[in-house]
């Protein structure tokens, strides 16, 4: 292929985000009953940067605060976060994520990772090698943050 063909590369590229996409919404199949996918987005952004008050939480998701607080509500009805007094500041009110909001995110993410490696596995050695190298580069021309090598996710579903 020569170097410019970069239709053939995005071709490419976009079939490969076809199988990422239905990848990881098979993750989220099994809790679809308890959570929607934006509503999952909020448990990663809460349990990835930790205690937030409202407003920051509706900024890091780029949502209205009002938005942002109606699927904090179904999440606090499920068990799944929680809103606390600020003990800093008590006029204030810190929303977290719950031990079960935890287990939730931790499970749908070790279960893409689990997907995600078996179909690794049926690559041959010298394609595994040069779809890191693709990868990489692709990710950082995109200008994202790498996966840590410690074997967590610092941002389980690409929501920073």
């Amino acid at each position: 292929m020569p170097d410019g063909d970069v239709e053939a590369v995005t071709r490419a590229v976009l079939t490969a985000s076809r199988l990422l996409v239905a990848v990881a919404a098979r993750s989220l199949a099994g809790v679809e009953e308890r959570v929607t996918l934006p509503q999952f987005r909020l448990l990663v952004v809460l349990s990835t940067h930790g205690d937030a008050k409202l407003v920051a939480l509706a900024e890091r998701l780029g949502v209205n605060p009002s938005t942002a607080m109606r699927m904090l509500d179904r999440l606090i009805t499920a068990g799944l976060a929680e809103r606390q007094v600020n003990p800093v500041n008590r006029r204030e009110t810190v929303l977290s994520v719950t031990p079960a909001g935890y287990r939730l995110v931790a499970d749908v993410t070790a279960g893409r990772r689990r997907e995600i490696g078996a179909i690794v596995e049926r690559l041959a050695p010298a394609q595994r090698t040069a779809l890191v190298e693709a990868l990489t580069a692709f990710t950082e021309a995109g200008g994202e943050a790498s996966v840590p090598t410690d074997g967590t996710d610092a941002y389980p579903l690409g929501w920073t």
